[in-house]
């Protein structure tokens, strides 16, 4: 059984740029239609344009996944063009520069990367489900990190709401398997996207923990392309690194 997705219909968050950007673009090669949900409507419109000139099929859809009725309109748009989802990969979060210790964290950062990394997952999950559960099937895919499994310091408003990612796919693996969905999350290292690399340096001592080297977004990419296939059906509740073995170190 391998990975290729034809026939699919997966909507992609955060799928403007960095990992999602490399997702979308191989789900795409591998035969899938893709749906670009980014904030930045009109990265996703150039990225969708890009995939489509390179003979896939995707579509751009503006969306703020900490936004209810944004989340609503962008399923909406969706299942009007293609009718199914069968895959959802939560991937729009990140954290910035503005995180820290819990003790002298700026708290806006913190509700904002927990608006978009934890409850965006939540919104995305309500919304997208109860269409599985009709479809008889489909694969979550959520975006948590190596700084949830192993825990890092100055960086807590990300790592609690990705360990609050972590325990959500675990909860939702239980409640939804009767219906044939699955969920699992990537815990990805140091991946270096454009912004990663703008604000993590060669000299960062996490690099001495990267066995392998630092990850490329299409590294995290080929592990969502397996969780997105039919050669993952029987995983679900699984999280699953992507770190080059930083956490074995």
């Amino acid at each position: 059984m391998g990975t290729n997705l034809k026939g699919k219909s997966i909507v992609l968050t955060g799928g403007a740029s960095g990992i999602g950007l490399a997702s979308a673009s191989e789900f795409a090669r591998q035969g899938a239609f893709v749906a670009i949900a980014d904030k930045n409507g009109d990265a996703a419109s150039l990225a969708a344009r890009r995939i489509n000139c390179e003979g896939g099929r995707a579509i751009s859809v503006a969306c703020d996944v900490a936004d209810e009725i944004s989340v609503a309109d962008m399923v909406r748009e969706v299942l009007e063009i293609n009718r199914k989802i069968d895959v959802l990969f939560n991937c729009a979060g990140g954290g910035s520069g503005n995180d820290g210790a819990v003790t002298d964290l700026d708290l806006d950062e913190f509700w904002r990367v927990v608006k978009v990394d934890l409850f965006g997952t939540l919104l995305c999950c309500r919304a997208i489900i109860p269409h599985m559960v009709d479809q008889a099937g489909g694969s979550i895919i959520n975006m948590s990190s190596y700084r949830a499994v192993e825990g890092t310091a100055r960086a807590d408003a990300y790592t609690a709401a990705k360990g609050g990612v972590l325990s959500l796919t675990r909860a939702l693996a239980l409640q939804w398997s009767r219906y044939g969905i699955r969920v699992n999350a990537l815990a990805p290292g140091v991946v270096l996207t454009e912004r990663v690399s703008e604000f993590i340096g060669p000299e960062n001592p996490i690099y001495k923990k990267m066995l392998l080297g630092p990850c490329a977004p299409e590294d995290v990419a080929a592990l969502a392309l397996f969780l997105a296939s039919d050669a993952s059906l029987k995983i679900t509740g699984a999280i699953l690194p992507v770190d080059s073995g930083a956490s074995a170190y």
